[in-house]
């Protein structure tokens, strides 16, 4: 079996599931053969614990994206397909994505240690096709599995969040939404400091010690408002001429601009600081993934779906695309 058929096996095309469209419905032909960018859902919502609506994630970008988003970078007056040829594959079919039981605490192990298995072999067949991965969550949870297989080369983990994801176990489960960081850090997958954090403002003492212990760079919400300017001095310095990996949480941003995601917080950043943020990044850098989690949809209201989308088109379209 070639690649695309095995990885297929593993899909439910984009024109098949909930959203009916790829990512952007780019306007040219783009196969996977000649792609640079694979998209992926991954709609789960196991383990949050307040709001579930991240299962909608994939379906509300790539309706938000299809529908309502020109893939035009309006400020740069480039196109999209001018910077990244992207192939959409699908939702990963091997998730139950809206499940609403209650799972046991043996069943939600049992579920990750299952899912850890089959999105390795995913992420394994996309690298070795010399394709980044571009992963549309679904939970935070799924960023310990992505990050651990790309790992290798010990990119920079550039995270962008309202909470740190650090705690080592909350509320009977070790493997949740609430502890990636922590695991990837004990486990040695990820060194602290090859972690920045930025636009926390929510976390415990634990999770704070645990950072900083560990040497954890962290920007908080605070930092970015009154001292911006540093932050993207740090990126820059720090991401020249390295491979990084970026994981989004759409809550980073002010509970203003999030109607609709399961657990979002006030004194968080706008689409102009962030926008400034990733521009930041140098343009020698190597992108070798990226996840995007938390992006909710109630309502018929998709104006997360519209963020993520102008978020992910201003990463997808920065030179450090290019560099692989």
């Amino acid at each position: 079996m070639d690649k695309i058929s095995y990885l297929e096996s593993l899909f439910t095309p984009p024109e098949n599931t909930a959203a009916g469209h790829t990512f952007c419905d780019i306007p040219i032909p783009i196969t996977f053969e000649n792609s640079k960018i694979c998209i992926v859902g991954i709609p789960t919502d196991i383990t949050t614990t307040f709001g579930k609506t991240t299962s909608f994630g994939p379906e509300a970008i790539r309706i938000a994206s299809a529908k309502q988003i020109e893939t035009l970078v309006f400020e740069e007056n480039i196109e999209i397909y001018e910077k990244a040829l992207i192939y959409d594959i699908g939702d990963v079919n091997f998730v139950k994505p809206r499940e609403d039981k209650i799972i046991d605490i043996y069943e939600i192990d049992k579920f990750w240690i299952d899912f850890d298995n089959k999105l390795s072999s995913v992420l394994r067949t996309l690298v070795d096709s010399n394709k980044i991965p571009v992963i549309l969550g679904g939970e935070h949870t799924i960023t310990y599995s992505i990050y651990k297989e790309l790992s290798k080369n010990h990119p920079l983990l550039i995270h962008f969040d309202a909470h740190r994801d650090m705690k080592s176990i909350y509320q009977g489960m070790s493997m949740c939404h609430t502890t990636p960081f922590y695991h990837l850090i004990r486990e040695g997958y990820l060194r602290g400091n090859d972690l920045i954090q930025i636009g926390i403002r929510q976390g415990d003492r634990e999770e704070n010690k645990f950072a900083f212990d560990n040497g954890v760079t962290t920007f908080d919400a605070w930092n970015c408002h009154s001292s911006l300017e540093k932050v993207s001095q740090w990126l820059k310095s720090h991401t020249y001429n390295r491979d990084i990996y970026i994981s989004f949480d759409i809550d980073v941003y002010d509970i203003s601009y999030l109607p609709c995601t399961g657990t979002p917080e006030p004194f968080g950043l706008n689409p102009f600081q962030i926008l400034d943020i990733v521009n930041s990044i140098s343009d020698t850098a190597r992108l070798v993934g990226l996840d995007f989690v938390e992006t909710g949809l109630k309502n018929n209201d998709y104006r997360e779906g519209a963020l993520a989308t102008q978020t992910l088109l201003r990463i997808l379209s920065r030179p450090y695309m290019a560099n692989q």
